[in-house]
């Protein structure tokens, strides 16, 4: 189907809820994608955050079509041996005991707020269910999550949100203290805001997030839809961070293309959930599970969680350097291989100038470019952002 008709017949059927670059994707392999005619793009959107092995990686595409010889769903009524081997994999490499499993990051962090107010309806009372999340905050479109996100943007439309949330300033401790109060049942943040412009939770603040909600038997749950499965350099942000949450949330990287969500927590937070509780049909399906097992063993043995961790500071080093030598950049920040550069003048004609010359990247409030590339994204991939950045910011100086 030609480019036109195929973006037609998009455009006719499908809701408008996604203002979609004017290229079809139709194959990818490596950090590089090529559209119905051909023409070829370097990835730096990588699904948002989601082909954490590029396209095409042998090992998942074999474990994918293994799995899917032999069961594709059973449902959770049933053991299936995928879903238990991801669990325990999770469980080994991070603070938790227990894990959900679901089909998205925005279900996950459903089951997150769900599992919180259990936790503290069972321990205090029905009166104990408020969750303090931050300002700038992006945590799913479904209506718990949209109303724990702290845009009002992405709020727009849909009032009233479902009561029981409180926004406070990222990175400020003391406002999260003078909003607890006997009501909070948990404070939700991410590591690292990636649609709030990539800015990155400092460790003195997580620490101390950590200390007081320990003290307070608050439940401190950390968003790592974008920053898990080895974005930020580790397998998880909070261990660059100072402290390991009571729930943590998963998705994007996880099934490395394949859509799944987890919802870990430690033992007594898990213990609030009972059969009957909370579920998912799909939530733990075979296949994806076993996607998620290609995918943490080809990081953890194939060695390309160090690759990215080297790739991510080789990036922030040149994404610095642009900013050095050109005024219109206003910072660089990020964590791992989710980078920001927050511009003076609007990103999304940059992102457009970036697509014609073969380079995918997106922006984020307006002036934030985010480069979130697959973890196998080599040097000289690296070096060709570079000097595609340079050539098209510098015409804007």
């Amino acid at each position: 189907m030609p480019t036109e008709e195929l973006r037609q017949d998009a455009d006719r059927y499908l809701m408008n809820t996604y203002a979609r670059s004017p290229i079809s994707v139709v194959r990818g392999r490596g950090s590089k994608v090529y559209d119905l005619e051909g023409r070829e793009y370097l990835d730096f959107v990588a699904g948002v955050a989601v082909n954490v092995l590029g396209h095409g990686h042998p090992d998942l595409i074999a474990a994918i079509q293994k799995q899917a010889q032999h069961l594709l769903h059973a449902s959770n009524l049933y053991y299936t041996e995928p879903q238990t081997r991801l669990a325990k994999a999770l469980v080994e490499h991070s603070f938790a005991k227990k894990v959900f499993f679901c089909n998205s990051g925005a279900e996950a962090n459903e089951a997150a707020i769900k599992l919180a107010r259990r936790y503290a309806h069972q321990k205090y009372g029905a009166e104990r269910y408020e969750i303090i999340t931050m300002l700038q905050s992006f945590h799913g479109r479904t209506m718990a999550t949209l109303s724990a996100t702290g845009q009002e943007k992405v709020q727009k439309g849909f009032e009233p949100l479902l009561p029981g949330f409180t926004y406070v300033p990222f990175n400020n401790l003391s406002a999260v203290e003078q909003a607890v109060s006997s009501k909070t049942a948990a404070i939700l943040l991410e590591p690292v805001q990636g649609e709030g412009g990539v800015r990155v939770a400092d460790k003195s603040y997580v620490k101390g997030l950590r200390e007081f909600c320990r003290a307070r038997d608050i439940l401190l749950i950390f968003d790592e839809v974008q920053t898990g499965v080895g974005r930020t350099g580790t397998l998880f942000a909070y261990e660059q961070l100072g402290g390991a949450p009571d729930i943590m949330t998963l998705g994007k990287g996880l099934g490395g293309g394949l859509p799944i969500g987890a919802c870990l927590a430690t033992e007594e937070a898990a213990a609030a959930f009972e059969p009957g509780t909370h579920a998912s049909t799909f939530g733990g399906n075979p296949v994806s599970c076993a996607a998620g097992l290609a995918v943490l063993r080809t990081l953890l043995e194939g060695r390309v969680l160090e690759h990215g961790r080297r790739m991510g500071d080789y990036l922030a080093q040149g994404l610095h350097d642009i900013k050095d030598r050109l005024p219109i950049v206003k910072e660089v920040r990020g964590l791992g291989l989710l980078q920001g550069m927050e511009l003076t003048v609007d990103g999304k004609s940059v992102v457009t100038d970036c697509l014609a010359r073969g380079l995918l990247i997106n922006c984020t409030v307006d002036r934030v470019l985010r480069f979130v590339p697959p973890l196998i994204i080599t040097q000289a991939e690296i070096d060709r952002l570079l000097d595609l950045l340079n050539q098209i910011l510098g015409k804007r100086v």
